[in-house]
């Protein structure tokens, strides 16, 4: 044998051994992860990904009888982990995990775990069971955090830098109850188009519910009544938006009625039962017996059609069995309140112990939502505002982005809302404070478009010589406050 021949024979000898060493280590991670005891948890599942670069652990909560919480981790390989742990939110009524969020996510470097929130199969699962609106309100979200970063540990030999939140309309409850509850959590939290305010949220979907059932719009009349709004609102637009969205739906009952004239001018389909029905959606629900404010109404050009449904909660409450039409705005939406609001909503303006530890938090909404309307959001913060002692002191750690034209998941105005999670990480590690944030128009067969977005309460304004965006000043709040009772203390 030849020196060449030698030497090839010894280096392929020392790969085979550092291959079976490599694979070696891998199998005694695997099989610590499976022999990890975690409270009140079960650990069904702990394999390596067949591209052989993460490690995926599932496992199951049950922190109650009634609970039961399934949670994925996913662990990218140490030399590709940025020493980050991040918490996925969810969506809708949850009840299942989304892997192609944890897939991106661990590309992308992080250490990743989501929670179905406790609903799996479905929502029914919450039926009579207060056990379930405790997970789904915030306790999986906690006890997900809690055990990810305990298998991270135990994985990468150490604990993560730093963790971080990002979700958006279900996960933006998520989100907020994390940075309410549990401040210690997260450093970070993005809460995109949040529905926090839940409980009241659910009460304007019936209350839509049971007006379009009684008198339903087409798509065509739909249509009619959100280009009848973006018509009489262009005139206080910016160039590019006039006419095509409304990008600050802020409004009085006399513009409700000017619009509603508008759509009846320009479809003659629309009949006065049509015109009763708007203006009952538009202004939103009120308690039966006291006129208290339940919830705003339909943001002016956003969509009837997607204001409605996502009932699941009146199931939870009252069963099967109870025709959704009967539920009245009176003693039944206090039963309602009474039973699900303590664990459902996030609506503590007390951030306190969250930024006293250096939290960052941005959120966002969509004007022209009508699944999440912008008005809970806005009062939100402006109860922050006010709990911390001003504006200034508010965004020091949580900045609010009111986006215009943004729907839930996209158009008419900007579909490609920023990256909030980047903004988040960049405020967090290295102090930059988020300011003009980017979003983009997408149509099909047509250019797209940037727009300029600034925290609230500065709006997108337009230098007419320069033919850019630039921030201008904007009006505080605008919106009619929920009812306190609507929104009781929060509990355990």
């Amino acid at each position: 044998m030849t020196r060449k021949t030698t030497s090839l024979a010894v280096a392929a000898l020392l790969s085979c051994f550092s291959a079976f060493g490599e694979t070696s280590r891998n199998d005694d991670k695997l099989a610590a992860l499976r022999a990890l005891k975690i409270d009140a948890a079960t650990i069904t599942s702990v394999e390596r990904d067949p591209s052989a670069t993460k490690t995926v652990v599932k496992l199951v909560l049950n922190p109650a009888k009634g609970s039961n919480i399934h949670v994925e981790v996913w662990l990218p390989d140490s030399d590709q982990w940025n020493a980050r742990f991040l918490g996925l939110g969810n969506g809708g009524a949850a009840g299942r995990i989304n892997s192609g969020g944890l897939a991106a996510s661990s590309a992308a470097g992080y250490a990743v775990a989501t929670t179905d929130m406790g609903t799996a199969p479905n929502s029914d699962s919450g039926i009579g069971n207060p056990e379930v609106w405790k997970d789904f309100g915030f306790r999986a979200t906690h006890l997900m955090t809690v055990v990810a970063k305990q298998i991270v540990r135990a994985h990468y030999g150490r604990a993560p830098e730093l963790s971080y939140f990002s979700g958006g309309s279900t996960g933006g409850q998520q989100a907020l109850q994390e940075a309410q509850r549990y401040p210690e959590d997260y450093d970070g939290i993005a809460a995109a188009v949040a529905a926090h305010c839940r409980t009241p949220l659910h009460a304007y979907f019936l209350w839509n519910d049971q007006i379009l059932k009684k008198c339903p719009f087409t798509k065509s009349q739909d249509a009619s009544v959100i280009a009848a709004a973006n018509e009489f609102m262009a005139s206080r637009e910016f160039p590019i938006a006039a006419g095509k969205f409304v990008s600050d739906p802020r409004c009085t009952a006399q513009d409700i009625e000017a619009v509603i004239a508008l759509a009846r001018k320009k479809d003659s389909t629309l009949t006065d039962e049509h015109a009763a029905a708007l203006r009952k959606l538009f202004d939103g629900p009120r308690h039966a017996m006291t006129g208290e404010r339940l919830f705003n109404g339909i943001p002016l050009g956003s969509s009837i059609e997607a204001s409605h449904g996502h009932l699941y909660l009146f199931h939870w409450v009252f069963g099967k069995d109870k025709k959704l039409e009967d539920i009245n705005f009176g003693a039944d939406i206090d039963t309602y309140t009474a039973r699900l609001a303590p664990y459902l909503n996030a609506e503590n303006p007390d951030l306190s112990a969250f930024a006293k530890r250096g939290g960052k938090l941005v959120m966002t909404l969509g004007t022209a939502d009508s699944v999440v309307p912008y008005h809970a959001s806005i009062d939100y913060y402006e109860r922050v505002i006010d709990r911390l002692g001003g504006l200034e002191k508010a965004q020091s750690f949580f900045r609010f982005y009111v986006v215009p034209g943004l729907a839930h998941g996209g158009g008419p105005g900007i579909n490609q809302a920023p990256n909030l999670l980047d903004a988040v990480r960049a405020w967090r590690e290295t102090g930059t404070a988020p300011f003009a944030l980017t979003g983009r128009h997408v149509e099909s067969n047509k250019p797209s478009w940037e727009m300029t977005i600034y925290p609230y309460p500065t709006q997108t304004g337009w230098n007419a010589a320069t033919k850019s965006f630039e921030p201008a000043d904007g009006k505080r709040g605008g919106v009619e406050r929920i009812a306190e009772r609507f929104r009781p203390a929060a509990a355990e």
